[in-house]
């Protein structure tokens, strides 16, 4: 603890990343995207000039907004951008869920992030249970003295997502309080609620470009809402950083967008991967979870999940052991290519042929 510190910094608790090695390894831990992005990426990056940089970007980013608005089928008004979807969603958690006596409803289990947000700002928190199927339990979100509810759809670390017709049951009964639906890994399996906005003014879709895009290093977010929400996210951009997208990010993001066939192609080659490795691993008698998303939620039986991660370490492999109550006993393992994956499988197979 630091005597220069503002009062409330010791206590809090912030958000642990997946690690990134300094040495070559085959990375299962952190949800990236094993395929490169769009080829129209790298001629961006190839022919884009630095005479932009001396010049401040769109505060606006309308060129980046008005394409995410056509690849979503709504208005640029509807359609804010920030520096990944952790800038969105913090932005978000600020501008509606600090309501003083009322507590923000999230899943037990879901992104870490959402409470390192409620610590930071002072919300108060209150968690839902799963069910038994490691499911997000809809009908269990309070329906008043709430602050708002947010989730994950699919969610992390778990990979169920619901339906567009669960989410709008639960629209229909929650007008009050925005609801924020995360579809950060949107795109392999599951359906988005941005068809809902126009009924439903007080839901927020947030997305990123590091998932299904490919472009975890160049953070870009979005969120996709009422005009009364974006407005309410740009007055927090605007006390914040008036200036979030910068012009390399913004001609990158419309790159990829721009080639539909890429995203389409790489999403089914995962959900492909993704289905294999699941039989691959239930052969090795591993419980997996059904995932709408690009990973997997995994309990080894044969060995406990500690070991098996510093078996897949010392095999080269990272995935993620979270280690926390509750989750101690599973693993996430993100969709790498089928040859990632098959090492994956061999080497689980090895460490029970070891014992």
């Amino acid at each position: 603890m630091s005597k220069f510190w503002s009062p409330g910094v010791a206590a809090l608790t912030p958000y642990v990343p997946g690690e990134q090695p300094r040495q070559r390894m085959i990375k299962l831990n952190t949800n990236e995207n094993p395929y490169p992005p769009a080829s129209g990426v790298e001629e961006v990056l190839r022919h884009f000039s630095c005479e932009q940089l001396r010049r401040y970007p769109d505060p606006e980013s309308l060129a980046l907004r008005d394409m995410l608005a056509r690849t979503y089928n709504v208005t640029r008004e509807q359609v804010f951008v920030g520096n990944g979807s952790d800038e969105v969603l913090a932005f978000a958690f600020r501008a509606f869920f600090l309501r003083e006596g009322e507590a923000l409803a999230i899943p037990e289990y879901t992104y870490s992030f959402y409470p390192v947000y409620c610590q930071l700002y002072g919300i108060d928190l209150e968690k839902i249970a799963l069910n038994e199927r490691w499911e997000v339990p809809l009908a269990h979100f309070p329906e008043n003295g709430h602050a708002g509810i947010a989730f994950a759809n699919p969610n992390a670390p778990t990979g169920h997502a619901h339906s567009r017709a669960d989410i709008k049951l639960l629209l229909e009964r929650q007008r009050e309080r925005v609801v924020l639906v995360d579809e950060a890994y949107y795109g392999f399996g599951s359906e988005s609620v941005v068809p809902l906005i126009d009924e439903h003014p007080n839901l927020l879709v947030t997305g990123t470009f590091s998932k299904s895009r490919s472009l975890a290093g160049m953070r870009i977010g979005f969120a996709i809402g009422s005009r009364e929400l974006i407005e309410g996210l740009e007055r927090i951009k605007d006390s914040f950083n008036s200036y979030p997208i910068d012009p390399l990010a913004s001609a990158v993001g419309i790159a990829a967008l721009e080639d539909t066939r890429h995203y389409e192609e790489c999403r089914h080659a995962i959900m492909a991967t993704r289905e294999a490795t699941t039989q691959a691993l239930e052969a090795l008698d591993i419980e997996v979870l059904p995932s709408q998303a690009n990973f997997m939620f995994v309990r080894p039986r044969r060995h406990d999940a500690v070991s098996v991660a510093a078996h897949l370490r010392a095999s080269g492999i990272l995935v993620r052991h979270f280690g926390t109550p509750g989750l101690s006993d599973w693993l996430r393992i993100s969709i790498g290519t089928d040859a990632e994956m098959t090492a994956l499988t061999d080497a689980l197979a090895a460490q029970d042929r070891a014992g």
